[in-house]
């Protein structure tokens, strides 16, 4: 298992220019959280929740990795074994950044999956078929996203991860959806980058704290892990 988990929010993305649930003029803005992204929100509002996701998709079509997708993608060239990257973002940046093996907590926005049997279709960027079913089992598709009140299954690896975890890199997380301070506490060194202070996060846990964009505090995140990995 790798040595150093590198955990990523929104705040990444943020700087590709990609809404997140916060922005006050964004993508969520036009809609009810709990309209396109509640458990069972496919039974009674099918076509908005489809429609939503599909915009999704064409806005992250039209947006590219930052600096400090590049940044850690480089990083695990080097120590390919040694570095695990895990996102609460359901984009595909980290991916076309060259990044390997990118657990995805929350789902995959380019890929559905089917509603029966849980088999899984890439579609990139495009928009749902309606009528496109499952050729296992005949079922329909969903968008390969976990709504709230949902199972997180992959929750589960991100544990697992954090069992061998000497150093966690926390960036652009608010810690309202994962609270990851309790596993601060048990690595040697943890370092969280976010804009600003969050109150769902105890910043005292940390060995150190950066208040920067990601791609202006990612140069010292990668000095500070490369210091480490020779030490």
């Amino acid at each position: 298992m790798a040595r150093v988990v590198i955990f990523s929010g929104a705040g990444i993305s943020a700087e590709s220019g990609l809404s997140t649930f916060r922005d006050t003029d964004g993508l969520w803005e036009k809609y009810r959280i709990e309209e396109i992204c509640q458990a069972g929100c496919l039974s009674w509002n099918r076509e908005n929740t489809l429609t939503f996701y599909d915009a999704r998709r064409e806005q992250l079509s039209s947006v590219t990795p930052n600096a400090a997708h590049y940044a850690l993608s480089q990083l695990q060239e080097k120590y390919p074994n040694n570095i695990a990257i895990i996102t609460q973002n359901v984009d595909d940046l980290f991916e076309r950044a060259g990044c390997k093996d990118v657990l995805h907590l929350h789902g995959f926005l380019p890929r559905l999956r089917c509603e029966q049997c849980g088999a899984t279709h890439l579609i990139g960027y495009t928009k749902q078929e309606r009528t496109f079913t499952c050729k296992e089992c005949g079922g329909s598709f969903r968008p390969d996203i976990v709504f709230f009140g949902e199972p997180a299954p992959m929750y589960e690896h991100l544990y697992e991860a954090m069992e061998e975890c000497q150093f966690l890199v926390i960036i652009g997380s608010s810690g309202n959806v994962v609270a990851m301070d309790h596993f601060a506490l048990h690595v040697k060194v943890s370092i969280l980058n976010n804009l600003e202070p969050s109150d769902a996060i105890n910043e005292r846990v940390y060995t150190k704290v950066l208040h920067q964009k990601a791609t202006e505090a990612v140069d010292e995140i990668v000095e500070d892990i490369e210091r480490f990995m020779q030490g």
